[in-house]
């Protein structure tokens, strides 16, 4: 056959096989690839080959490497060995008693199984298993920081005659320059810290008395508010009053200094906003509660102006309203403690009396309540340490208690206690490390409560109390 006549068979078959591989071949070849799938395929055949290898371990020799007991032929088992099953299969099977009272490896006993007993180091510095006794599990996890240490005593107590026991009164501010001002009766008293040198400041004479006392941001002037209504501007370094500005009807028992603006709250229910700038003896007037207005304080920033009031409410203004853009009604008695985050901005707390004894956490960009805390006590201050993120409430019925809160888990710190009546006063040292409280006691408490802010070490208490001195 020649080349031209195999080519045509091809072409005609439909198949193209290579030249000298007849159709019959061809056939031939693929009924045997058909006979194998079929073979390979076909549930009745009977293979004698799998796709993997699975050990019979019933024949496995263990005993050879010492790592079970052989009732039969026992072996004296070493450290080396014990230490191995550790490492291998767990404390609990090195721990196994004798042959006869029962084997990790019998079919009762799961080998494979979860444990919690061993815990896993979390650092690589922490000890290997190797370093503890065989049986014993070993805490390999960090031990928690300590608590931070708070001295349970005042290291320092002032008498201080004639320090009223009034809920809405504000008699005692620290100033940036470390002196400390408090109205008792008709009179303010200034006490230097740094050489505990008392001056008589002024005495209002027996027709007034103070009922609010608050240092401007720089510490040079201490504004005074009276129960007549009047507020005066004073020298704290001549001692020499420098303005009377009136307004109020009735007592001015709350006072607050922004950095331009001095604002005092009044008996008479109105916020009367006092520029020292301006001949006129205040700028505005702000009317919202319903009641006396107890609590004051100015943002950080300036920007806002929180007020409490005897109605239960608690009142956000800004500069350019007359009217609060905020009106926070959850509180279900006065409230006087209020107290903005100096760690965020917007973050307000306040405090309820008697009736109500929370602390609500505020967001005042858009009024939300954040949180709120029930202390079991009427709430009179409330004080964010300036170092730690960490505030600090003072408290009167019933428990006349001091606590300290961390911010904003509010999990206690420390709680202190030593007045024997409400601590209705509450101010700061300049270095943010010392608070001072007074109460209806007549006595004035000096507490290290916060950590420097260059140094978080503990505070010591190595400091008791230094005896009681005089204010006056």
């Amino acid at each position: 056959m020649d080349s031209s006549t195999s080519t045509t068979e091809r072409r005609k078959s439909g198949i193209n096989r290579p030249s000298g591989m007849t159709e019959t071949t061809l056939q031939l070849d693929t009924f045997s690839i058909r006979s194998s799938l079929s073979s390979l395929s076909s549930p009745s055949s009977k293979s004698k080959c799998g796709d993997r290898f699975i050990p019979c371990r019933s024949t496995s020799r263990l005993h050879a490497f010492d790592l079970i007991e052989n009732g039969a032929s026992p072996i004296k088992e070493n450290d080396y060995c014990r230490l191995l099953k550790a490492e291998m299969f767990g404390a609990d099977f090195a721990c196994v008693s004798p042959a006869g009272q029962g084997s990790p490896m019998s079919p009762s006993t799961n080998m494979f199984r979860y444990k919690t007993e061993v815990s896993t180091p979390n650092s690589p510095y922490s000890p290997s298993v190797f370093s503890h006794d065989i049986g014993v599990s070993g805490e390999a996890s960090t031990p928690p920081k300590p608590p931070r240490k708070v001295p349970k005593t005042p290291h320092k107590v002032l008498d201080a005659p004639s320090l009223e026991d009034d809920f809405y009164l504000n008699l005692v501010d620290w100033s940036s320059q470390n002196v400390l001002a408090v109205g008792l009766g008709t009179c303010v008293y200034l006490w230097t810290a740094s050489n505990s040198k008392v001056t008589k400041l002024c005495d209002l004479g027996p027709s007034d008395s103070v009922c609010s006392v608050q240092w401007t941001r720089e510490g040079s002037f201490l504004s005074i508010g009276t129960h007549l209504g009047e507020v005066q501007i004073w020298d704290g370094v001549k001692c020499k009053r420098v303005r009377t500005m009136g307004g109020h009807q009735t007592r001015a028992g709350v006072l607050a200094w922004s950095s331009r603006i001095l604002s005092s709250g009044s008996r008479d229910r109105n916020i009367l906003q006092h520029d020292l700038r301006v001949q006129d003896d205040f700028v505005s007037k702000l009317v919202g509660h319903k009641s006396e207005v107890c609590g004051l304080k100015w943002s950080h920033d300036d920007k806002e102006l929180a007020s409490g009031g005897n109605d239960n409410q608690l009142l956000i203004w800004n500069q350019r309203s007359q009217q609060p853009v905020l009106k926070l009604a959850e509180h279900t008695a006065a409230v006087k403690a209020i107290a903005w985050s100096p760690h965020q901005n917007g973050l307000l707390a306040s405090g309820g009396g008697t009736a109500d004894r929370c602390i609500r956490f505020w967001n005042t960009t858009n009024g939300n309540q954040l949180n709120h805390v029930d202390t079991g006590s009427q709430v009179c201050n409330l004080l964010w340490s300036k170092n730690v993120n960490e505030i600090v409430s003072t408290h009167g019925y019933s428990q006349n208690q001091i606590m300290v809160w961390k911010y904003p888990s509010m999990g206690k710190v420390a709680t202190l206690t030593g007045h024997n009546m409400r601590v209705l006063y509450l101010a700061t040292s300049p270095d943010g490390q010392t608070i001072v409280t007074g109460a209806g006691d007549e006595t004035l408490r000096f507490w290290n409560v916060f950590p420097s802010k260059k140094s978080p070490a503990p505070v010591r208490d190595s400091m008791l109390s230094l005896g009681r001195t005089h204010i006056r």
